[in-house]
């Protein structure tokens, strides 16, 4: 393999370390992968949050009712089927999963505005080719 792995792991935690947001206020890391879970997928429930963090539905159903505390996760029934019962993230629930997953944008525009076009497009690129291959790895 050309690339090594571990060397890879470690420039992206450095990444994420040195540009991540400050976090403004405390959330585990097991609500931000709900979160994420909500976010990146349709027709969340809390059985596909218990199967997906591999708890039981109870502990899923707990950790989804702080998040409904808090405002960042709602839950919406459908019209055809009022049984039915999914998760959808709020405003603040956006915005509280960009601050704990996301890259600080000021500090990347900063280092994205000290390379050349082509050096930003090659870094363009290479994440969107790593973003393809890894999403087939979620697939079901």
């Amino acid at each position: 393999m050309y690339i090594n792995i571990e060397q890879l792991n470690e420039h992206w935690t450095d990444i994420y370390y040195c540009l991540h947001y400050k976090h403004k206020e405390k959330i585990t890391h097991q609500a931000v992968r709900i979160m994420q879970h909500i976010k990146k997928n349709q027709d969340v429930t809390v059985g596909l949050i218990a199967k997906k963090l591999s708890v039981s539905h109870n502990t899923a159903s707990e950790h989804i009712k702080r998040l409904i505390k808090k405002g960042y996760v709602k839950k919406i029934r459908k019209e055809k089927d009022e049984r039915k019962v999914f998760l959808t993230l709020t405003s603040a629930g956006q915005d509280a999963l960009h601050y704990h997953t996301a890259l600080d944008a000021e500090k990347l525009a900063g280092i994205l505005n000290n390379l050349s076009p082509s050096e930003q497009q090659r870094i363009s690129d290479a994440f969107a080719l790593l973003a393809e291959e890894a999403k087939k790895c979620s697939l079901p």
